[in-house]
């Protein structure tokens, strides 16, 4: 998918279909949405793995984070806010089980996967 040319039906088609694949708990299924050389930044990796600037680097460090990420909150459910447009991907508002309220910026490469993923939460996530 050529970012430029991603409508907001796209976006929204992507991030419904991201949101059920966490949903569902399927490992793999989650991952089927993100590049193999994905670049995702978000505080848990500093917490986690002790990465000092927040960035996963992989199809295979992003299977690990989210592996343990589901282990850790086995009663996981988002729900799907708001999601934006921008030509080169979307931005996603969630909110998760916990209450936590978190955005997602989406980079989308030609082949529909993201990219570079930068996960904002609205409080503390471990």
């Amino acid at each position: 998918m050529d970012g430029v040319s991603m409508t907001y039906d796209d976006a929204l088609a992507h991030a419904k279909d991201w949101i059920e694949a966490w949903n569902s708990h399927d490992l793999e299924r989650i991952l089927s949405h993100y590049s193999k050389d994905v670049v995702f930044e978000v505080e848990t990796a500093r917490a986690r793995w002790h990465k000092a600037d927040g960035k996963l680097h992989g199809i295979a460090e992003l299977r690990r984070h989210f592996g343990l990420g589901l282990e850790l909150a086995p009663q996981l459910k988002f729900q799907l806010d708001q999601v934006f447009l921008a030509p080169s991907g979307y931005a996603v508002l969630y909110q998760r089980e916990n209450g936590n309220r978190v955005i997602d910026c989406v980079a989308i490469d030609d082949a529909g996967h993201a990219a570079t993923v930068t996960a904002y939460y609205a409080s503390l996530q471990r």
